[in-house]
């Protein structure tokens, strides 16, 4: 009990701090790991098992958000591989240099190219959660990321099998039976409730048809989390299972972040090495990265925000070295450094992308000029001629108020939104619908330039978003009318003192709407 208490007190102390000074508080609490670690707490009974649901948990919550096709954008599957290859060779090149100084000791070229492929991977927990906390898994940008880090997880999936003393089951080939299964998963998924019933049945489903019978017949069950819920992605009710399932996803990852810390036990010499392979390695993966994504058709601030968000090593780092020391081929001291190496890059990399969107921007200025007609049409910039509005933001309040518009006002609309499942399914159902980033300001300066718009409605959930998007309309000279939504009288009040002529509280709204429902206006 003692130790449960001050892991909870180091988490939430270290977390709040980290808040109060504006980094995520995953730093805080890895911070809190390590410092558990210093003072030789061990990790609770359970704390463990907690950290592996709730990475199970979160890769079941990305296949539902997932669509599968992202993997063979050229993008994806292209920079992946390449980025892996190159970065093979450049790890191993930078530890053969080490070894010439002393810092460590190489042994064969194997052995500088194992550490090398395991430090090719990027954290799926850290850049997923970065992108939830941004709003950003939705995203073109955050798609493709997502789908890079897939296609690092299929490859560690298979080294670990490769090198597993046992190879799959027989058993394994039944798995294809997951696919007609999925279709009675889907009726189920439609009669469940909500709250308690719904979150019980995402758990199940994780950790039954996933986890559990994927590690039964010798396959990482990890993966089979991701293969179940890439199998319900199109499902409607999908998007509210994930939501339901994000706040204990959420605490069980606290788990993970401490449990970095408190396994490592390093000295003086680990560490250093450790911070020598970010200081090289990082920059490179996250150059590497956006060079590759710009070749393969993604503008240069997409591109860099795909290489901010990949720019870290991976908990796949210490599973593929851990399976390299007990197979022989690595020394002890190599999994001390990996885990050192990860725990510092994730600290790095969360720092670097609380800034992400601006940093993004700024690099991408300094990156050479490129041809709108080469890029993927998806990142294209976005031309407004034609049409009188424009609803940033197709939610529910966002395609409302696109109706609306259409319907009474005989109005050209568009509508924007930057998570390409919605894009595709409201495409499909007719809308004139863009996929588009609020916080890009070259989409913005585009945005503004038609002519023919009139009205922008700021649609968005995320208030920041909304003072983003009416920062960037204001100062490209935008004389329009501005509507925005918002779900606090504060924010009400903000936006109206910046000028938005019409602000609506979504909740507030939603109870006058009712009461006109059910008592009618005295003046109708």
């Amino acid at each position: 009990m003692p130790d449960l208490v001050l892991t909870l007190l180091a988490a939430t102390v270290l977390g709040v701090g980290a808040h109060l000074v504006r980094v995520p508080p995953l730093v805080g609490f890895l911070a809190a790991g390590f410092l558990l670690g210093g003072m030789q707490v061990d990790p609770f009974p359970g704390l463990p098992e907690l950290a592996d649901l709730g990475v199970t948990l979160l890769l079941f919550t990305i296949g539902l958000k997932f669509d599968v096709r992202t993997i063979l954008r050229r993008e994806a599957f292209g920079t992946g591989l390449i980025h892996m290859v190159f970065s093979i060779l450049i790890g191993a090149g930078t530890l053969g240099l080490l070894a010439v100084v002393g810092a460590v000791q190489a042994g064969s070229w194997q052995t500088l190219a194992l550490i090398g492929f395991a430090l090719s991977f990027s954290s799926t927990v850290l850049c997923v959660k970065v992108l939830e906390e941004r709003s950003d898994d939705g995203s073109f940008y955050g798609q493709t990321a997502i789908a890079i880090l897939v296609i690092q997880d299929l490859a560690a999936v298979i080294f670990i099998t490769a090198t597993n003393d046992e190879p799959p089951s027989l058993w394994a080939l039944g798995l294809v039976l997951l696919i007609p299964a999925a279709w009675l998963l889907r009726r189920i998924l439609e009669h469940v409730g909500r709250g308690e019933l719904l979150i019980l049945f995402g758990i199940v489903l994780a950790l039954g048809p996933g986890y559990y019978l994927f590690e039964a017949v010798g396959i990482k069950g990890d993966l089979g989390a991701l293969v179940v819920g890439l199998l319900l992605a199109s499902h409607p009710r999908a998007i509210d299972l994930s939501k339901a399932l994000f706040s204990i996803k959420e605490l069980f990852l606290v788990g993970f972040f401490l449990t970095i810390g408190m396994g490592a036990g390093p000295s003086w010499s680990d560490l250093a090495v450790a911070v020598v392979l970010c200081i090289v390695l990082v920059p490179i993966t996250i150059a590497m990265f956006a060079v590759l994504a710009r070749a393969f058709g993604l503008r240069n601030r997409t591109a860099m925000r795909v290489g901010l968000v990949l720019g870290n090593f991976s908990e796949f780092s210490i599973i593929v070295t851990a399976v390299g020391v007990s197979s022989g081929m690595l020394t002890d001291r190599w999994l001390t450094i990996v885990a050192l190496a990860v725990a510092v890059s994730m600290v790095v990399s969360s720092l670097l992308n609380g800034r992400g969107a601006h940093l993004a921007g700024r690099i991408a200025a300094r990156m050479p000029a490129q041809d709108p007609t080469r890029l993927r049409l998806a990142d294209r910039p976005i031309n407004t001629d034609g049409h009188h509005a424009v609803v940033l933001g197709m939610g529910r309040v966002g395609r409302s108020t696109y109706a609306r518009l259409r319907e009474n006002a005989d109005l050209q609309v568009l509508g924007v939104d930057n998570d390409h499942g919605v894009v595709t399914r409201l495409r499909d159902q007719g809308y004139d619908i863009v996929e588009g980033d609020a916080t890009d300001l070259e989409f913005w300066q585009r945005i503004c330039s038609g002519g023919f718009v009139e009205t922008v409605v700021l649609a968005m959930p995320i208030h920041d978003s909304n003072t983003f998007a009416l920062d960037q309309v204001r100062a490209a000279g935008f004389t329009g009318k501005l509507a925005a939504v918002a779900q606090y009288p504060e924010q009400v009040e903000h936006l109206r003192e910046e000028g938005v002529e019409a602000v609506i509280n979504v909740y507030a709204g939603a109870g006058v709407a009712l009461a006109d429902q059910v008592v009618p206006p005295r003046n109708s």
